[in-house]
């Protein structure tokens, strides 16, 4: 798994999953700018969840890997099956409106909870790419590098906007998760 060649198809489909796993985190970074929040936190929390971006889907291609040996053909269909559900899922939570969740971002506890809140996603798609044997070194890289980076982007955003543009960014990170996850059934 390890050792898996990357092409530009892999590359590519790695890059748009990896900007829909960070728009999910530059959503729930949207929500506490706009609540509002000091520069270092906004650094310290944009660097948890990248560490999270990484760790999490990491643990989600082995776990995937193991699955995969154990459904053999099925593996494909079951990991789009997958991403269907955890892309409709995304984008039914941003219709809802849920608002996020009130954690002292400032406590250990805090942080981790909002770290690992936004990553659950990076652990599902991560089980479904163990599945498919991706890049482990370019899916880990490009998860941390867009959950980190949009994270700290919707953060500083929030603090200089308000509105409800959080919501949007999530459901439009779902939409991509469901027509991957439509591509590999069919």
């Amino acid at each position: 798994m390890i050792d898996a060649p990357l092409h530009a198809g892999q590359l590519l489909t790695l890059l748009i999953i990896a900007l829909a796993l960070g728009l999910d985190a530059f959503s729930l970074g949207l929500g506490i700018g706009l609540k509002g929040i000091r520069l270092p936190d906004v650094l310290k929390l944009g660097a948890v969840i990248a560490l999270f971006h990484v760790l999490m889907p990491l643990a989600g291609m082995f776990a995937g890997h193991y699955v995969s040996g154990l459904l053999g053909d099925v593996a494909s269909t079951a990991a789009g099956i997958l991403l269907v559900l955890l892309g409709g899922h995304m984008i039914y939570s941003s219709l809802r409106g849920e608002a996020v969740q009130s954690f002292d971002h400032r406590s250990l506890w805090g942080l981790l909870v909002l770290a690992i809140s936004v990553s659950v996603d990076s652990f599902s798609v991560g089980i479904t790419l163990g599945m498919f044997a991706a890049n482990i070194w370019a899916t880990i890289l490009l998860f941390g590098l867009f959950g980190g980076l949009l994270s700290i982007m919707g953060l500083l955003l929030g603090r200089k906007v308000s509105g409800n543009l959080g919501e949007y960014g999530e459901a439009c990170g779902g939409a991509i998760l469901l027509v991957f996850g439509v591509l590999f059934i069919f």
